[in-house]
């Protein structure tokens, strides 16, 4: 006898041996579950330290009647780790929770009564806190965000990607079948790797597939949960990279809210207005980049959504070249 799962809880991790423990330990303590058949599938993500061990010591020592898997993805990025996670999910609802966000302990029963009052969501997306191991300068807090922080208020809320953007990966819930059906299997923007620099965007991406579709995209604040955010990513070489690779995939994604023969068109368009854009940003701050992070992170965004095309099209002739 088949039994439906309604819910698999993805963790795609990278190194995590010293970050999963508050994730799993907050998911072993998830109340209101009684209703609720669920799984917790870890994938590991090519991972050099201990991650494989740990998980295997929570196995020994898990609940009963949630299962709690391991999985190992040899190639690199969170594209294929979440596609893995969607291969080997046994649940209509996959829910994503980075090795870095301990959901809070009523995640999992709001996750399923959510998609249950709404059934044209193909996904729905967390409150995100951001939790600080090192409080955050004053200057830096308008960016932030960036960090994949999220608060959209109190209550639901349907994104529009052109007006509201889109959430992230992270505390995000999608529906099985949906994805299957309209996310391709490789993405073009697949994440941060190890050996290349990549420009990311892969959570907009594959829900913009879904939204084109005709599924709506939103933000459930029932949702809730944490990302742990160390010294490190408030350091201005880690901000000035993550502004890189944002910018470097935004011409992707514009093309991808376009239909075919608005492409052109909207190209010269953006290509004008995003040159304005940078030279006006350097005029105005070009005294102070050199000691003002803020100005230096909204410099390199704009350089680097204005190169955006030409650096995707040659990194796609490359790949093209490598295959034939």
């Amino acid at each position: 006898m088949n039994i439906t799962v309604n819910l698999t809880v993805a963790i795609p991790t990278y190194n995590g041996e010293n970050r999963l423990p508050k994730v799993l330990d907050k998911l072993k303590e998830q109340i209101n579950t009684e209703h609720i058949n669920w799984e917790i599938i870890v994938v590991d993500n090519n991972s050099t330290d201990g991650t494989a061990k740990l998980v295997k010591k929570y196995q020994e020592n898990w609940l009963q009647n949630v299962p709690l898997k391991y999985y190992f993805e040899p190639e690199q990025g969170i594209s294929f780790a979440r596609q893995r996670a969607i291969n080997q999910a046994k649940g209509e609802l996959v829910g994503f929770i980075d090795d870095d966000n301990p959901p809070f302990e009523n995640w999992v029963n709001s996750a399923c009564k959510f998609a249950q009052e709404h059934p044209q969501a193909g996904a729905f997306s967390s409150k995100i806190h951001g939790v600080f191991e090192t409080n955050p300068p004053e200057e830096l807090k308008q960016i932030t965000f960036y960090l994949a922080l999220v608060d959209r208020g109190s209550e639901p809320l349907m994104y529009e990607p052109r007006k509201k953007g889109l959430p992230p990966g992270a505390g995000l819930v999608v529906r099985k079948d949906v994805w299957q059906k309209y996310v391709p299997t490789k993405l073009l923007l697949i994440g941060k790797t190890k050996k290349n620099l990549m420009p990311i965007g892969e959570d907009a991406e594959a829900l913009l597939y879904i939204h084109r579709a005709g599924w709506e995209i939103w933000y459930n604040p029932e949702m809730e949960i944490e990302h742990i955010i160390p010294p490190s990513r408030l350091e201005e070489k880690y901000l000035i990279g993550l502004m890189k690779i944002i910018g470097l995939g935004r011409f992707h994604l514009r093309m991808l809210m376009l239909k075919w023969w608005q492409r052109p068109f909207a190209f010269c368009v953006y290509l004008i207005n995003d040159f304005r854009k940078t030279i006006l940003h350097f005029i105005r701050y070009r005294n102070v980049l050199n000691h003002n992070i803020v100005a230096a992170c909204q410099m390199e965004l704009c350089k680097s959504t204005l190169i955006s095309p030409f650096y995707l099209w040659r990194m796609q002739i490359a790949n093209f070249m490598k295959i034939y």
